[in-house]
């Protein structure tokens, strides 16, 4: 077909008058994360159903490895100058990035991109964690997550033992009662199992029953803080622990998921404690038992029960990009946390849907009468007000704090040390690190 000269002119013409924007390759955003495996191919469709969205922005997903080795990386990527526009960051590493000065923060990069956010509708437990002095959302949450009690349906049925209340908590004695009958029955070989020890079982029973972790608002308000620990609520509640363990009704798996997951599936315990976000674990590996979730365990004598505090990650938003680049960072962080994706990601996962839309929805359209298992870690979480010891921690060179509190406490299971000793020494080795932390950045 020959196309005649007034054709060709016409077509010129039609582009001409289409915006730049038509033929302009995508911003390219990079985001380093630590999701592998089943959550990494989460992460993936909705990054690639953001890039279907709309045309302007090409978000790059990359994991770089477990938690510590996505921060290390990214630091050493903007030491470099080569840092990623979004970085993934566990917890602990909050106060560290927020004393970098490589942060853009994301209450701040909203507003330059013209996004006005309504920060009350999100849930206001996680958002405390990675808010400053001010009240000011520096890291965007993403996967945020709080312990729960998980137990052996069975095994409670067989030994007598009713179904627990997925909102009201059952007392530390009544678990010790429960936990005994199952063992001197013979129907497990422990009780129970704890992952992630320092969180379950200091960090989180301490802010349940509103108990500093440490001074200073745990933190919150001034570098100048000391782990507070070796508290007698603690110390009694770990030599709980260690006369459980005596008897079998308490048994150390590791200090991480893997060992006490592992029990749990293989029903060598009734009660695991660990993540909300074993739900969809659990509900992929267990077969030949039935299991159910509540609420972790309180003291006897509690008169006002506090919220239990988040684990898990945010995103934080690097400097040293355009703005350009960062209208696009914006862009995605609003679509992350739309009803769509945030109800996507508590489905496959169990870690909350960060806001209040996103949870009435699910509400609305009757997921938590047909999964009350997800609903469980929602009431606990937001069954208080935060207070300033509930809100969350904020402390330097956590991850080696979490490391001591750890070392500290398999000394107590094996025996070589009392807890008061343990919580003692746990307490004066991390104000060690506090101090270099606080030297570092005051």
């Amino acid at each position: 077909m020959k196309l005649t000269k007034s054709f060709v002119f016409l077509i010129i013409a039609l582009c001409l008058a289409l915006p730049a924007s038509v033929f302009a390759k995508p911003i390219t955003i990079n985001w380093w994360h630590a999701m592998r495996s089943a959550r990494g191919e989460i992460v993936e469709t909705m990054i690639q159903e953001f890039n279907a969205s709309q045309s302007e922005y090409k978000v790059v997903g990359t994991n770089k490895g477990n938690y510590d080795e996505t921060m290390n990386a990214g630091v050493a990527a903007f030491r470099a100058k080569k840092q990623p526009h979004m970085l993934q960051v566990f917890e602990v590493g909050t106060q560290t990035m927020m004393m970098s000065g490589a942060v853009y923060p994301v209450y701040k990069l909203m507003k330059d991109s013209g996004f006005d956010v309504d920060w009350s509708r999100y849930l206001q437990a996680v958002l405390s964690y990675y808010m400053n002095a001010d009240g000011n959302l520096m890291s965007m949450p993403f996967n945020s997550s709080t312990p729960i009690m998980y137990y052996n349906v069975d095994m409670f049925k067989k030994a007598g033992i009713a179904p627990l209340s997925k909102t009201e908590p059952i007392t530390w004695d009544e678990l010790g009662e429960i936990t005994k009958k199952i063992v001197s029955a013979n129907i497990a070989s422990a009780g129970m199992v704890t992952a992630w020890q320092s969180w379950t079982q200091i960090e989180n029973y301490s802010a349940i029953h509103n108990i500093p972790f440490a001074s200073k608002a745990n933190g919150y308000e001034g570098l100048d803080c000391e782990l507070e620990i070796n508290n007698p609520m603690v110390v009694n509640h770990i030599t709980r622990l260690k006369s459980w363990a005596d008897d079998n009704r308490f048994m150390y798996g590791g200090q991480k998921y893997q060992g006490p997951k592992s029990e749990f599936i293989a029903q060598n315990v009734a009660v695991y404690i660990d993540s909300i976000s074993g739900i969809a674990k659990l509900k992929k590996a267990v077969k030949d038992f039935k299991w159910d979730a509540a609420p972790l365990p309180v003291e006897a004598n509690t008169k006002k029960l506090q919220n239990s505090i988040i684990g898990g990650a945010s995103i934080w938003v690097l400097n040293g990009h355009s703005d350009a680049e960062y209208k696009g960072v914006a862009t995605f962080l609003k679509f992350l946390s739309s009803n769509k994706m945030q109800e996507y990601w508590h489905k496959e996962t169990g870690y909350f849907p960060i806001t209040i839309d996103a949870y009435e929805s699910l509400k609305s359209k009757g997921y938590y009468d047909k999964n009350p298992l997800q609903e469980v870690g929602i009431h606990q979480l937001n069954r208080a007000i935060p207070t300033k010891i509930s809100r969350g921690l904020r402390l330097g060179y956590f991850v080696q704090i979490r490391n001591i509190i750890n070392e500290e406490l398999e000394q107590v299971w094996n025996g070589k040390k009392s807890p008061q000793e343990a919580m003692d020494s746990a307490a004066a080795r991390s104000n060690i690190q506090l101090r270099t932390f606080e030297k570092t950045y005051e």
